[in-house]
């Protein structure tokens, strides 16, 4: 028989296993659906991982967009003007989704070098980009002046002032 010092210790042991059991199980799920952004240029240089889902951002390569004749799937390259990524995309796209215009996919890499894409976001405005792809792209030179990113206020300028 147990005293009342060792059946509040048991108590105590049955509890905290399960806050860790619990603790794990929530840190295990969040970190499977965590979803890093690269850059093509990342991509490029093998930063990326090959067997998870993860975030490509950049600008549509002009004169990339390739459409299959199943209407649905669409190939086109991502591009941080340093490096280029073929991105393969079945489903339809936003409408906003142009040429020139910046863009977020979120796939997974194949053994071929191509991003395959389960799900594309195109920008939602003339002046919005993710500010993952504008970090990219100022990193890479490109000139971005007048853009507001995400969680930013425009900043309003007069002429001359």
């Amino acid at each position: 028989m147990l005293t009342l010092r060792a059946k509040r210790f048991v108590w105590v042991a049955v509890g905290v296993a399960t806050i860790a059991v619990a603790v794990a199980l929530v840190l295990r799920a969040f970190n499977s659906n965590l979803v890093f952004f690269f850059t093509p240029t990342e991509v490029s240089q093998n930063k990326a991982p090959k067997d998870r889902t993860f975030r490509i951002g950049g600008l549509v390569t002009e004169g990339s967009v390739q459409r299959k004749p199943d209407g649905l799937t669409v190939a086109f390259t991502v591009t941080d003007t340093m490096q280029s990524i073929p991105v393969r995309y079945t489903g339809i796209l936003p409408d906003l989704f142009k040429e020139g215009k910046g863009v977020v996919a979120q796939g997974k890499i194949g053994g071929d070098g191509v991003f395959t894409a389960s799900e594309v976001l195109a920008k939602h405005d003339e002046n919005y980009m993710p500010p993952e792809a504008a970090e990219a792209l100022k990193r890479a030179g490109h000139p971005i002046e007048g853009k507001v990113f995400a969680g930013q206020k425009p900043v309003v300028t007069q002429a001359g002032k």
